[in-house]
C-alpha cells in the first residue's frame, strides 16, 4: 500500500541523517576557515545561521575577512546562488501549506534539501516533515560550524589543507546519489558536456552558464519528446 501523508519524526530522520550528518563535518570546516581568516569564532554560527548557503560562506569568509565591497559581495552571492532558481522549479514547496512555512522553507532551499524533497521517499511529504527536513539540516550547519568555530579557536593550525574541497565532495556524493535514484545517462552525460564547456568557455562564469545551458537542454529534450509523442 502506498505511504499516507502522515509521516512520523522517526521516517523524516531515517532519510535525512545520512546526509544530514555530514553537515557537521561541513560546518566544522567552515569554522576552522573563519577563525583562519582572522574572525573571531562567533562569525562562523552567524554565517551558518544567517547567510546558510553552504558554497557562499566559505566565499563569504574570504569576503568579509578582506573587507570586500558590498557590490563585490551581491554579484558573488548572485552568481552563486542563482542555482536556486532552477532548484525552485521542482522542489514541492506548493506542498508546504502555511505563508510562513513557505517563506522558511525557500530561505533554506539548499542542495541537500532538495535532494532529500525530490527523492521517491518524500513524494507525499506534506508541511510537517518538509519543514522539519529543511530545520534539521539548518541546525546541524549551525551546530558544525560552532564546534569548528570553538576548536579553531582553542587549537590553532598554521595551515588547513583540503577543507575548501569538503563541499565539493558533498556534491558529488549527491549527484552520484541522484544518479542511482534516477539512472539516465543521457541527462547525466548533457550535464558534464555543460558543465565543462562552461569550463572551458566562460570559467569565470562557469555556474550560471553551465545551469543555463543544461535548462536549455532539458527543454530542447522535452520539446522533442512531446513532438515524438505527437508522431
Amino acid at each position: 500500500m502506498p505511504s499516507t501523508p502522515q509521516h512520523s519524526v522517526r521516517q523524516v530522520l531515517a532519510l535525512s541523517a545520512p546526509i544530514g550528518l555530514a553537515f557537521i563535518p561541513l560546518g566544522m570546516a567552515l569554522g576552522f576557515l573563519v577563525v583562519h581568516a582572522g574572525l573571531a569564532w562567533w562569525w562562523a554560527p552567524v554565517f551558518a545561521a544567517v547567510i546558510y548557503a553552504g558554497s557562499l560562506e566559505f566565499l563569504m569568509v574570504h569576503l568579509a575577512a578582506t573587507a570586500a565591497p558590498i557590490a563585490t559581495v551581491a554579484l558573488t552571492s548572485f552568481v552563486v546562488n542563482s542555482r536556486h532558481v532552477f532548484y525552485a522549479l521542482s522542489f514541492p514547496l506548493q506542498r508546504v501549506k502555511s505563508v510562513l512555512g513557505k517563506v522558511y522553507s525557500t530561505y533554506t532551499l539548499s542542495d541537500e534539501a532538495y535532494a532529500v524533497g525530490v527523492s521517491p521517499e518524500a513524494r507525499t511529504w506534506t508541511t510537517r516533515p518538509i519543514l522539519l527536513m529543511q530545520l534539521c539540516f539548518h541546525l546541524l550547519w549551525v551546530t558544525g560550524a560552532t564546534v569548528g568555530g570553538l576548536v579553531g579557536e582553542a587549537l590553532p593550525i598554521e595551515r588547513l589543507v583540503g577543507l575548501d574541497f569538503a563541499l565539493t565532495a558533498l556534491f558529488i556524493v549527491l549527484a552520484i546519489d541522484a544518479y542511482r535514484q534516477r539512472p539516465d545517462r543521457v541527462t547525466a552525460v548533457a550535464a558534464a558536456l555543460c558543465a565543462i564547456g562552461a569550463w572551458v568557455v566562460v570559467p569565470g562564469q562557469m555556474l550560471v552558464c553551465a545551469f543555463a545551458a543544461f535548462t536549455a537542454v532539458l527543454l530542447v529534450r522535452m520539446m522533442v519528446q512531446r513532438w515524438a509523442d505527437r508522431g
